[in-house]
């Protein structure tokens, strides 16, 4: 089923993904993002809403105005102060977080994590796939565009951000073991979740290492900054741009080449897992491994620890682009 009709197979499988809610206490729960206003939790935001709608339960959505660990933590702070029964986080730095999510779990709050394996103060995080894994895809299809030799760079929102240094570390690993003839040149480029600064760095790279041909992204904002500064420079048949993004933000450099493929999961669904997830762990329901959350991506997922992995990905170019508006 193609992800644009993901919000509306939600609404209409509600009695499997939630309790009614008239058998059920409203719950506050507020998700947490890294930064507010960016696509990528936008979209995650429609599928916190869509939660709220089917179940019931007061729902919401807030974020920093920047990619501040430190801002995040803040604004997890006026939440605990706030009463929430629980809070679905996407951490900028989950080491950063750690004492404030102590302090909601010690309030007796119950906290869901994404894109952060290694955090400790959460009852689960949720993972749209292993991450390592999901990095070496995206280095399997750059390297084959390179035709699996020459120089290429790699680019995370942040340094501390660990689902982008494992997609990244994964990518690296893949290629030094399939493709010992690529050559990775430069340090992680970090772009703090902001397109303007994938440009510069991506400028940048493209100055320092004339023969770069492969550029790797993270951050959803990544490849649309590096295909502008591969666009101006008319590289775009010279370079293999891939990465982490949406359709709604690298579409129109996947339509002129200057991006030559993208893969994702639907943040929506994730915002939506991560929600019913909380509400499990407030009813007393199990977790476990192989079950099904009712979720596209999320049908079987495996159970590592208090890390949940689905097998959400999906490899997109502008040949299929049209199949996921958003």
């Amino acid at each position: 089923m193609k992800s644009v009709k993901l919000l509306a197979v939600l609404a209409a499988s509600a009695s499997i993904l939630a309790l009614p809610a008239a058998a059920q206490d409203s719950k506050k729960i507020a998700t947490v993002v890294k930064i507010a206003g960016i696509q990528w939790f936008n979209r995650m935001e429609e599928g916190v809403k869509q939660y709220a709608t089917d179940t019931g339960n007061d729902a919401f959505q807030v974020g920093p105005a920047q990619a501040d660990p430190q801002q995040q933590a803040a604004l997890i702070e006026d939440m605990i102060a706030q009463g929430v029964n629980a809070l679905a986080v996407v951490p900028m730095s989950p080491e950063a977080l750690e004492p404030v999510l102590k302090r909601a779990m010690d309030a007796g709050i119950t906290v869901i994590t994404h894109e952060a394996a290694s955090q400790q103060n959460t009852n689960y995080d949720i993972e749209a796939f292993v991450n390592e894994d999901f990095g070496a895809n995206l280095m399997e299809q750059m390297a084959t565009c390179m035709g699996g030799e020459g120089e290429y760079a790699v680019f995370v929102g942040s340094l501390t951000s660990q689902t982008h240094n494992q997609w990244v570390d994964g990518a690296i690993a893949y290629q030094k073991e399939k493709y010992p003839k690529m050559t990775l040149v430069g340090d992680k480029n970090e772009t703090f979740d902001d397109q303007q600064k994938a440009y510069e760095k991506a400028q940048e790279v493209l100055r320092a290492f004339p023969n770069v041909k492969g550029l790797q992204g993270s951050a959803s904002t990544d490849v649309a900054g590096i295909g502008l500064a591969v666009e101006e420079k008319g590289l775009g048949d010279k370079t293999c741009v891939f990465g982490t993004s949406l359709p709604s933000i690298a579409g129109q450099y996947l339509d002129t080449g200057a991006v030559d493929g993208i893969g994702f999961w639907d943040p929506s669904v994730a915002g939506y897992a991560m929600n019913k997830l909380a509400t499990m762990v407030m009813n007393g329901e199990a977790v476990t491994d192989g079950m099904d959350l009712g979720l596209e991506g999320y049908n079987k997922v495996k159970l590592d620890g208090k890390v949940i992995y689905g097998q959400a990905w999906v490899n997109v170019n502008k040949a299929n682009m049209a199949d996921y508006p958003f």
